[in-house]
């Protein structure tokens, strides 16, 4: 059995759980410590069999409780060190594994895939999570779909993937035109359409479910989000994520 689930998305904090009957890992970790055990328990989940952390860039809504979760858990953070050497000091873990772009990274029975991507940081990775046959796509924070990251789509069963914002609200948003324009740039984010149009065109043909992550809070509504997957819903299973809560803990087929 494998379990997917949203523990927080969104610019106040990201955390993505991958775990089968013994073991677990998170990609990212941009909550406070009590705000994981929380959302660990409204789940289910076992917070005891993480085995790694995998973070995906130094901004922190996504790294800003790795120090303290790798020393409670006794855990190591994986990285690139161009990621590390981003991170602001107070937020770098003890415990500590560099990988390079593109590099595979065993951490129990579960392979992660590194996949480099656009995004306005240092050396920003997304995730393909391995386990047995079945691949699970965490992709957030990305401006375009490059090559690397659509390779990763057309291999996966379960994907988070970034829904930001909606083209209509962001533009005519109260956001200053520099931040406006850095959202839509090919290092800021995806929207709804270019989230849709990157699963229209490249979704594997057993893809079974997409939860939209990173919605934004000021340029989108998960209404709008929902409604541009539309067309392939009957398909595909859509779902959502939340900024302050853990979203539903999904099993995958055929585990």
């Amino acid at each position: 059995m494998l379990e997917i689930c949203a523990l927080a998305s969104g610019s106040n904090g990201n955390c993505y759980y991958i775990g089968n009957q013994t073991e677990a890992i998170l990609i990212d970790m941009g909550i406070s410590i009590k705000q994981l055990i929380h959302r660990f328990a409204d789940s289910g989940l076992d917070i005891c069999k993480v085995r790694a952390i995998f973070l995906s860039h130094e901004h922190s809504d996504h790294s800003r409780g790795i120090r303290v979760l790798s020393k409670r858990l006794g855990i190591s953070t994986f990285m690139t060190s161009r990621t590390y050497y981003a991170l602001p000091k107070s937020y770098r873990p003890e415990y500590i594994g560099f990988f390079q772009a593109n590099e595979v990274v065993e951490a129990g029975s579960f392979k992660i895939h590194s996949v480099l991507k656009n995004h306005d940081a240092a050396e920003p990775c997304s995730f393909r999570i391995e386990y047995r046959d079945k691949h699970v796509g965490v992709f957030t924070d990305i401006g375009h779909a490059c090559a690397n990251v659509v390779s990763s789509i057309r291999q996966c069963h379960a994907l988070f993937l970034e829904a930001n914002y909606d083209e209509k609200m962001l533009w005519e948003g109260s956001y200053p035109w520099y931040l406006k324009k850095r959202v839509a740039s090919d290092v800021g984010h995806l929207s709804n359409l270019q989230a849709f149009e990157t699963i229209r065109q490249h979704a594997h043909p057993e893809l079974e479910c997409i939860f939209l992550s990173h919605i934004s809070k000021e340029n989108n509504t998960p209404q709008l989000a929902i409604a541009a997957f539309d067309p392939v819903s009957k398909k595909i299973t859509v779902k959502l994520t939340d900024r302050y809560a853990a979203a539903e803990v999904y099993k995958l087929s055929g585990q």
